[in-house]
């Protein structure tokens, strides 16, 4: 019997998948967060701290819908490729946070965000090869992780 495939299924599974990932994130590191945002000196340019659970709300979501986008392409080296990184790079985002928030290691929480930002980097050359469209929505994720790079450097010099 043939089974028929579900496209919206997927789109769900991996937002659903990734917001997740993010949550967790934010849960663990609530408290620091607080702590973070009353103790630390910030860099110019810092956004206030509501900014950053709506940006990352969205640059998840279209996270989760390159992912799906790769996972409904026809099966290739580059497809297992661009699923590879893309669990890499979200597992780099995950733990970024800890280290930055709960230990405040912001040095080493730069050095891991500059792996994080490569990833990144190679996740959307290879997303670009199987499917153009799922590329170009992470591009706004490189930004905002090219920012965090900043926000981060600055941090760790300030403090």
């Amino acid at each position: 019997m043939h089974m028929e495939r579900k496209p919206w299924k997927a789109y769900v599974l991996w937002i659903v998948f990734t917001e997740a990932v993010g949550a967790l994130a934010g849960l663990l590191t609530r408290e620091s967060t607080k702590i973070y945002a009353e103790t630390i000196t910030k860099p110019p340019l810092s956004p206030p701290a509501i900014v950053f659970p709506i940006v990352w709300v969205i640059l998840y979501a279209l996270m989760g819908i390159g992912a799906a986008r790769i996972e409904l392409s026809p099966p290739s080296a580059a497809r297992s490729r661009s699923l590879l990184l893309y669990f890499a790079q979200l597992a780099f985002n995950f733990f970024w946070s800890i280290l930055f928030f709960n230990l405040q290691a912001f040095g080493g929480a730069l050095l891991w965000l500059l792996i994080l930002w490569g990833l990144v980097l190679a996740m959307v050359i290879v997303f670009r090869k199987v499917d153009p469209l799922a590329a170009a929505l992470q591009i706004p994720y490189l930004l905002w992780v090219s920012f965090a790079l900043y926000l981060n450097a600055g941090v760790w010099l300030l403090n």
